[in-house]
């Protein structure tokens, strides 16, 4: 089974869902369905989700899997939040969260995976 096309490959447009089928008992329906939050994500976003799912949320996992500093598994899960139509909320304790980026970036460092200059301007924020 292929995904739906989410663009028309005529003109770019949005393609909608127009009807729906049941191989089990042959029932179709017909009408105009939404795709869902999901379904507004491009395919890079979607892969970003089965990696967080697979890592059961834990952003330091993600990191992990996909060779990024912590800081931008941030900003990809915030990426997918606003194109899913939520808007990123507050964190619940600032100070735990400017502590796991504190040492994430410093094991970003130790690691060579982001420069001196790099920490320090995550650090400064």
């Amino acid at each position: 089974m292929y995904s739906a096309p989410r663009n028309c490959p005529v003109c770019n447009g949005d393609m909608i869902i127009t009807r729906l089928y049941c191989p089990e008992c042959d029932t179709r329906v017909e009408g105009r369905f939404a795709f869902g939050g999901l379904g507004n994500l491009s395919e890079e976003q979607l892969a970003f989700v089965e990696t967080f799912v697979r890592c059961g949320g834990k952003l330091t996992r993600v990191q992990k899997e996909l060779n990024m500093s912590y800081p931008t598994v941030r900003s990809r899960l915030e990426e997918v939040i606003v194109a899913m139509g939520y808007e990123v909320g507050e964190a619940a304790d600032e100070d735990e969260v400017d502590e796991e980026l504190r040492r994430q970036v410093l094991d970003d460092l130790a690691a060579g995976r982001i420069t001196s200059e790099d920490a320090i301007r995550l650090l400064q924020g």
